[in-house]
C-alpha cells in the first residue's frame, strides 16, 4: 500500500512539474499506451472467438485514449498555432471518430493506424521541443554572454 502511495505521489510531482512541452510528450506516450492496450486486448478477443469479458476492457482502453486526444484538442492555441492547430485539431477530431468505429467494428488494423500516426506526432513533438529547448538556451546564452569589445 505505501508503494502505491509513494508511486502515485511521484507521479503527481512529475505532472506538476513538467511543463507545457512535456506535459503533451507525456498525454501522447498514455495515449500510445491505452492503444497498446487495446491492441493486445483486440487480439486476444479475435482468437478467443470473442469473449465477451475482454469488452469492456477493450473499451475502456479505447475510452482513456479518446480522453487524452480530446485533452490534446482542447489545449490547441489558435491564435498562437495557427493554421497547425486548426489541422491538428481537425487530425484529433478525426482520431476520436476512428477510435468510435473501430471500438465498434474491433477493427484492429485502424487502431494499429492511430498508433502509428499518433507515435509519429509525438516523435515531432519532441523535436519541436528539444529545438525550442535550445533556440531558449541559446538565446540566454547570448545574453549572459561576455563582452569582449569593452
Amino acid at each position: 500500500m505505501a508503494y502505491a502511495n509513494a508511486l502515485s505521489a511521484y507521479k503527481q510531482t512529475k505532472v506538476t512539474t513538467a511543463g507545457q512541452g512535456q506535459l503533451i510528450i507525456m498525454l501522447y506516450d498514455e495515449a500510445v499506451k491505452q492503444l497498446d492496450r487495446s491492441l493486445e486486448l483486440l487480439k486476444q478477443y479475435s482468437k478467443s472467438k470473442k469473449d465477451p469479458g475482454k469488452i469492456e476492457d477493450i473499451a475502456k482502453a479505447l475510452l482513456k485514449t479518446q480522453e487524452i486526444i480530446t485533452e490534446l484538442q482542447v489545449s490547441l492555441d489558435f491564435e498562437q498555432g495557427g493554421d497547425i492547430a486548426k489541422h491538428l485539431f481537425s487530425l484529433y477530431s478525426w482520431f476520436n471518430q476512428e477510435i468510435v468505429e473501430s471500438n465498434i467494428s474491433k477493427d484492429v488494423q485502424r487502431v494499429a493506424d492511430i498508433r502509428t500516426m499518433l507515435v509519429d506526432l509525438r516523435t515531432a513533438w519532441g523535436e519541436a521541443i528539444l529545438k525550442a529547448a535550445a533556440s531558449d538556451e541559446a538565446g540566454i546564452r547570448s545574453q549572459n554572454g561576455v563582452n569582449i569589445a569593452g
